[in-house]
C-alpha cells in the first residue's frame, strides 16, 4: 500500500478541451476544477498517471462529443486513470468492494464526466469502474505506468468478442470448457494497436484457436505468441489476396451459404486502410466488429478529422449482402449487469495476475507541465507515431 497522498485540496489542475480551439490551435487547456467529494459507491482518486487514446484525438480534432457535450463546463478529457484511493463514500450496496484507502487502482472511466475523467488530478468515479493494482501484479513487474493503459483496450477486447460477435467468455471459465465456435475463424485486422493484442490473448484464453491476424510484419511474431495462426503485413499491395488465398487453402468445407471467416473485428476503423479490405473479404453471415468512431479522414496539422458514427452509412453497397456489421462502443459495456459488476474489479486484474494477458507495451511521454504532457501525447496520436504501444504520462506526483 502506498503512501496516502497529501491533503486533499479544494481545487485541482484538469485538461479539458479548450473552448476556442480549431485545427490550426491548440485544442487542449489547462484550467481548474472543483475537486469533488465521493458520493456513495465512489472512490476518491489522487490520479498520477493516466494514458491517452485515439478518442482522446477524436474529441479534440473531430469534434467528437455526442452526448456527452457539456455546454455549461469545461469537456475533461481522458477515459484512463491510475493513483491512489484518498477517500471512500458510503457503502452501497449495488458496488460491493474491497478497496481500502490508500489502495493503489487503476479505471477506465468516462471522459467528459467531470467528476471522474483521468486528465486531473483528482477525480471520483464509481467503484465498478476501478482495479487494485495488486501486489501479485507487482510482482509480475506490472506497475502503475503498465496497468494504466490495460482497462480501456482489454474491456474493448471483451465487449467486442463477447458483445458484438457474441462468443462465449464465461467467467470464471469452467475447467476443460471448449467453445462451440473453437475452430471457427476469427480475423482481426490492426492486431498489433492496443486493442488487437488483447482480443488475440482473450480468444485464445477461451480457446478460439482459428485466429488470423493482420498486421505490421515486425510485430507478427509478438503476435503469433498471442494465439495467431497465421499472420499477414497490412502493407503488402495484394494483402487481400494471400488473406483470401490463405482462406481458400485452411477454411475446409463448409455448409451452403456459411461464410468461410464468420468472425471478423477491425480494430482500426478507416475508411481506406482497414473497411475497403474487408468488404472484399468478408462473405455473407459474417459478422463483422468494426471499432467506432469510423475514421473517413485522419486528422492531421491543421486539418481536421471526419468521422461517422454509424457504420452501416460507411461504403453501401460495397459489403456483400448478408453481412452483418456491428460499431463496438466501449462505453456501453456496463449494460451487460454480470460485467458491469466483475469485469474492471474482478476479471480485468484476474486476467493480468494469472498472466492470461500482458500489459501492451508502454512509451512514457515526458514534459515539463501538465499541459505539455498532454499536448504531446496528443501530438503523437496525430502524427501516427505509436505502432503497438500505449501512450502514458504523468498526471500528479505522488508525494
Amino acid at each position: 500500500m502506498s503512501p496516502l497522498p497529501p491533503s486533499i485540496p479544494p481545487t485541482h489542475l484538469a485538461i479539458a478541451l479548450s473552448p476556442s480551439s480549431s485545427p490550426s490551435s491548440t485544442p487542449l487547456a489547462l484550467f481548474t476544477s472543483p475537486t469533488p467529494t465521493p458520493l456513495p459507491g465512489e472512490a476518491l482518486i489522487h490520479v498520477t498517471w493516466t494514458a491517452s487514446s485515439p478518442v482522446d484525438l477524436h474529441r479534440a480534432a473531430g469534434g467528437l462529443l455526442g452526448s456527452l457535450e457539456n455546454a455549461y463546463g469545461p469537456f475533461i478529457l481522458g477515459c484512463t486513470l491510475g493513483g491512489v484511493v484518498a477517500a471512500l463514500g458510503e457503502a452501497d450496496a449495488d458496488a460491493q468492494s474491497q478497496l481500502e484507502v490508500g489502495d493503489e487502482v487503476f479505471a477506465f472511466v468516462q471522459d467528459g464526466e467531470a467528476r471522474q475523467a483521468g486528465f486531473q488530478e483528482w477525480a471520483c468515479v464509481p467503484l465498478w469502474k476501478v482495479s487494485r493494482l495488486t501486489e501479485g501484479l507487482k510482482g509480475k513487474g506490472v506497475g502503475m505506468e503498465e496497468a494504466v493503459g490495460v482497462s480501456c483496450n482489454l474491456v474493448t477486447a471483451v465487449e467486442v468478442v463477447g458483445g458484438d460477435l457474441g462468443l462465449a467468455l464465461p467467467w470464471p471459465k469452467p475447467e476443460g470448457w471448449t467453445p462451440p465456435e473453437a475452430g471457427e475463424m476469427v480475423l482481426v485486422w490492426g492486431a498489433a494497436s492496443s486493442v488487437g493484442m488483447y482480443v488475440l490473448q482473450v480468444l485464445k484464453y477461451w480457446g478460439y484457436g482459428n485466429l488470423v491476424a493482420v498486421a505490421s510484419e515486425k510485430h507478427h511474431e509478438t503476435l503469433r505468441g498471442y494465439g495467431a495462426r497465421a499472420c499477414f503485413d497490412y502493407r503488402r499491395p495484394g494483402v487481400v489476396e494471400e488473406v483470401l488465398a490463405y482462406v481458400e487453402s485452411a477454411a475446409g468445407s463448409k455448409g451452403a451459404g456459411q461464410p468461410r471467416v464468420p468472425f471478423i473485428i477491425d480494430c482500426i476503423g478507416s475508411v481506406e486502410g482497414t473497411l475497403r479490405p474487408l468488404t472484399k473479404i468478408a462473405e455473407p453471415g459474417a459478422k463483422v466488429a468494426v471499432m467506432l468512431p469510423v475514421i473517413k479522414v485522419h486528422a492531421s496539422e491543421g486539418q481536421p478529422s471526419e468521422l461517422e458514427m454509424d457504420v452501416g452509412k460507411v461504403l453501401p453497397g460495397e459489403w456483400k449482402e448478408g453481412v452483418e456489421l456491428k460499431g463496438t462502443r466501449t462505453f456501453l459495456y456496463a449494460k451487460n449487469d454480470f460485467l458491469k459488476k466483475h469485469l474492471q474489479p474482478e476479471i480485468v486484474p484476474a486476467l493480468l495476475e494469472q498472466g492470461i494477458v500482458e500489459p501492451n507495451k508502454v512509451r512514457v511521454v515526458e514534459g515539463k507541465t501538465l499541459l505539455e504532457r498532454a499536448q504531446r501525447a496528443l501530438d503523437l496520436l496525430r502524427d501516427q507515431a505509436v505502432s503497438g504501444e500505449r501512450l502514458v504520462w504523468r498526471v500528479a506526483e505522488e508525494d
